[in-house]
């Protein structure tokens, strides 16, 4: 690669780093939160597969099924999550996002994405056409990417 092009993509990932510091200090709902990062991870994963078993947790996770037994103990305690049977295996105990996990899943991506929005009102339309351009560009080469690695 040139050394141009190592330039701009280190420049870009230090101004990208520099941009999450800045959306960190706007004190998101993520932050302000008593969870411990496992127990946020738990509740991403949720929210992206909808319900997932405590074998299929203990896989994302890295850890052991007893250690996801003790997270999603404390998420049932903090009605973030439930626990049910899997219509298809009654063996299995599955796990979801209630309501109040749902809510604050949208809590935390509301407050990223309004503060986005804020600093976006603040820029021409010239340059919102570029960023739409380049932002649909990453994201084309992050599925093509994502799918090969598949």
């Amino acid at each position: 690669m040139s050394n141009e092009r190592e330039d701009l993509i280190r420049r870009i990932t230090e101004t990208q780093r520099g941009l999450g510091r800045l959306f960190a200090q706007q004190h998101s709902p993520l932050f302000s939160s008593n969870l411990t990062m496992r127990q946020l991870k738990v509740i991403m994963i949720l929210s992206m597969s909808g319900s997932a078993s405590g074998q299929d947790l203990a896989h994302n996770l890295g850890v052991g099924l007893g250690t996801v037994t003790g997270i999603v103990d404390r998420l049932v305690a903090h009605g973030l999550v439930s626990r049910h049977e899997d219509p298809h295996d009654r063996r299995v105990r599955r796990v979801e996002l209630t309501p109040a996990g749902a809510g604050l899943i949208e809590e935390i991506n509301n407050a990223g994405i309004q503060h986005f929005r804020r600093i976006m009102a603040h820029l021409d339309t010239e340059t919102l056409r570029t960023l739409d351009h380049v932002t649909r560009t990453i994201r084309d080469v992050a599925d093509k990417l994502s799918h090969d690695d598949a």
